[in-house]
């Protein structure tokens, strides 16, 4: 999943690979379970490279309400900056106040970088199976958008607690 920038002589290159899904580690959000396609041009500057393109692929997430796995499309545009590991430490080349910037070593770009950080990119922050997802039953566990649980959810807050005493020791209703 490297890109080799040793062989790049012209000023643009078309860039196109197509990853499998197996090249990519499962992460603990998400598992990449499509082949990942990354389409784009390079742009050379000297030492200095601009990758512009776009990810394609489908992700499997696990939904933030009822746990269960689903899948989602990626489909990013990009524009990223690459600058040779030497200049790491200049304080004008800082990723930190630009993240479009990245550095590269050994006359590499790792494009399976490119791909999870689009993916990751991607991801909503509450991902969500479907938008009316019922979720899970807090006292059973039960997943409410695949069957009815027979709990009855009673929550009484604890502030009100003292009037409730007051409320059932009354004994005549006459007020």
């Amino acid at each position: 999943m490297l890109l080799d920038l040793t062989s790049i002589r012209q000023p643009e290159t078309p860039v196109d690979r197509t990853m499998a899904p197996e090249a990519f580690a499962a992460d603990e959000e998400f598992r990449i379970v499509t082949p990942a396609r990354l389409v784009g041009t390079l742009h050379k500057d000297e030492d200095r490279y601009r990758l512009v393109g776009r990810v394609t692929t489908e992700v499997e997430l696990a939904c933030s309400r009822c746990a269960e796995p689903y899948r989602m499309p990626v489909d990013g545009a990009f524009e990223l900056r690459f600058l040779p590991q030497a200049l790491a430490g200049h304080k004008d080349e800082d990723p930190d106040t630009d993240p479009t910037t990245a550095f590269y070593a050994d006359d590499a770009i790792d494009l399976g970088q490119v791909v999870r950080e689009q993916c990751y990119l991607a991801i909503p922050m509450k991902p969500l199976c479907t938008p009316d997802c019922q979720g899970l039953c807090s006292q059973c566990g039960i997943n409410l958008n695949t069957e009815r649980c027979q709990c009855a959810p009673t929550w009484q807050d604890p502030r009100l607690a003292v009037l409730q005493t007051l409320a059932s020791a009354r004994t005549n209703d006459d007020a």
